[in-house]
């Protein structure tokens, strides 16, 4: 898995590229937690290279979710390729998440 770390309308945004499973969570875990532990609420994480997620990939971004909520924030995903929009929309996390189309218009949404 690639990790492309950029910032958007001062926006911290991670962009994941390839597989997002159980051996790459790591670094994703790490850099949500240093973002949201700086209190950074306001997060974007673009999947547009993304072509798989198992579950443990999702329950970190849900772990990251809750944490930016807790502190009165956001996540908001964005750039869903079909493989990866359907597995959010069969584990229902489309409705939990907002999910944009673009990163531009996921860094409108806050």
């Amino acid at each position: 898995m690639d990790i492309i770390k950029s910032s958007r309308d001062n926006l911290p945004v991670l962009q994941l590229k390839g597989r997002f499973d159980a051996h790459e969570v790591e670094p994703v875990n790490a850099w949500l937690a240093e973002h949201t532990g700086k209190g950074e609420a306001r997060i974007i994480v673009n999947l547009e290279g993304m072509n798989f997620i198992d579950s443990t990939a999702l329950s970190t971004l849900v772990r990251g979710l809750k944490n930016c909520r807790e502190r009165n924030g956001d996540l908001h995903i964005c750039s869903l390729q079909q493989p990866v929009r359907v597995i959010f929309e069969l584990t229902r996390l489309d409705k939990a998440f907002d999910i944009f189309p673009t990163e531009e218009e996921a860094a409108k949404g806050f």
